[in-house]
């Protein structure tokens, strides 16, 4: 899937984004659905290194990298 970032005057977005999500070939998020997924993503992570289910990198090693 390709993504498309647009503008739209503040007074046209409700008419967009219901246009938009009509269309069975089109996935729409906005910024604070991605913020939001961003984020369970992080503490998803967080507690899978908590739990041991998955290991980090050394800091020296990623500072080597950098």
């Amino acid at each position: 899937m390709k993504e498309l970032r647009i503008q739209i005057k503040e007074s046209k977005y409700d008419f967009i984004l219901e246009l938009l999500r009509n269309l069975d070939f089109v996935r729409v998020s906005d910024e604070k659905d991605e913020i939001v997924n961003n984020l369970e993503d992080g503490f998803e992570e967080m507690r899978q290194f908590k739990l041991g289910r998955k290991r980090g990198t050394q800091l020296n090693d990623f500072l080597n990298e950098v």
